[in-house]
């Protein structure tokens, strides 16, 4: 080997030297500068190739490469080692107690609607009524016609109802107004499984009406019950209803039914209970309406109404929520106001 060689491959040795001995990221660096820089030793032996002999310069340009390749590889590996070292102390050093509670004690709660709602599904539950959910986009038939709303009722205009834009097929859509929709669907899978009647049922979900006022919003959420048997009866509704509310507000009430108009329930009742206020006055306040389903809508969903009968009842969940929880603004369920939600945490 001639002189550049021998003498490259010494400088090699003490840069490889240097190189294990720099115990910082930096250090690494700084010899990576001196080494294999713009200016450094290894680059401008590089750069001196052109003045040796012709018979030498071959030998030497393999002799600094081989070098040139050996300290880029020692520059990496030492980096590497002191990165993989720096991190195994922070780990060391920032070992968490996963078994220790977290810094942020603040924990979120049910919204008092979900929590009214869950509340209302375990009381209907313990009697022996599913729950079942239908689409909130509902087509004429589902919402009005198999419901016996005639076409003139006014739940069907433009200004009550969210109608959507007709799409191809030509059927006409809206937001439902009520989750009575659902009934109906579940009666007609019954009928065409098998799986009944006997029936019982609850409904609870989102439903969408024009109207907005301190007790109504264009958007909110209802229960409807169905029960549907050979000899369901008015005096049945009547006992359901009574054991629901007493279980509701964990409390007794005097309550009435007062004769009422359903298209799709007859004979039909709204129901109001006796609110005693702080003065010691009384006050009636309707809650819920109910009544036997119309024979009409037993048919439109293909069960024999000389056979079986039936009752439904719908309620607003906002509205018992209020009663409940002593709200006087149903929109505050929907402000989104921590302080106001906060309470019910």
């Amino acid at each position: 080997m001639d002189e550049t060689g021998t003498r490259a491959d010494d400088d090699t040795g003490r840069a490889l030297a240097e190189i294990a001995a720099a115990t910082t990221p930096d250090a690494v660096e700084a010899l990576r500068v001196a080494l294999l820089g713009k200016a450094g030793s290894v680059t401008l032996r590089l750069k001196a190739l052109g003045a040796l002999p012709g018979d030498q310069r071959k030998a030497a340009g393999e002799a600094i490469n081989r070098s040139r390749d050996a300290i880029g590889a020692a520059l990496a590996e030492r980096r590497r080692a002191l990165d993989d070292a720096a991190l195994d102390l922070r780990l060391a050093q920032e070992t968490v107690d996963v078994t220790l509670p977290g810094r942020d004690g603040h924990r979120g709660g049910v919204h008092p609607v979900s929590r009214t709602m869950e509340r209302m599904a375990g009381i209907f539950g313990r009697m022996g009524y599913a729950v079942a959910d239908g689409p909130e986009i509902e087509d004429d038939w589902h919402n009005f016609e198999a419901l016996n709303f005639p076409p003139h009722h006014p739940a069907r205009a433009m200004h009550d109802t969210f109608y959507m834009r007709p799409d191809g097929s030509g059927v006409p859509r809206l937001l439902r107004t009520h989750t009575s929709g659902v009934q109906v669907r579940y009666m007609m899978d019954a009928v065409v499984d098998g799986s009944g009647p006997p029936l019982r049922m609850i409904a609870l979900g989102k439903v969408y009406r024009s109207d907005s006022d301190q007790t109504h919003t264009p958007m909110f959420h209802q229960c409807e019950g169905l029960l549907v048997d050979e000899h369901a009866s008015f005096a049945e509704l009547k006992g359901t209803l009574v054991a629901f509310v007493r279980a509701f507000f964990e409390r007794d009430f005097e309550m009435r039914f007062r004769p009422s108009y359903f298209p799709f329930t007859e004979p039909s009742a709204e129901v109001d209970i006796a609110w005693h206020q702080a003065d010691g006055s009384v006050r009636w306040l309707e809650v819920l309406g109910c009544g036997m389903v119309h024979p009409s809508v037993l048919r439109n969903v293909g069960i024999d109404p000389a056979r079986y009968s039936g009752f439904a009842f719908g309620m607003g969940v906002e509205r018992l929520a209020m009663l409940r929880h002593g709200v006087d603004d149903l929109r505050s369920f929907f402000d989104n106001d921590v302080r106001f939600l906060r309470q019910f945490a």
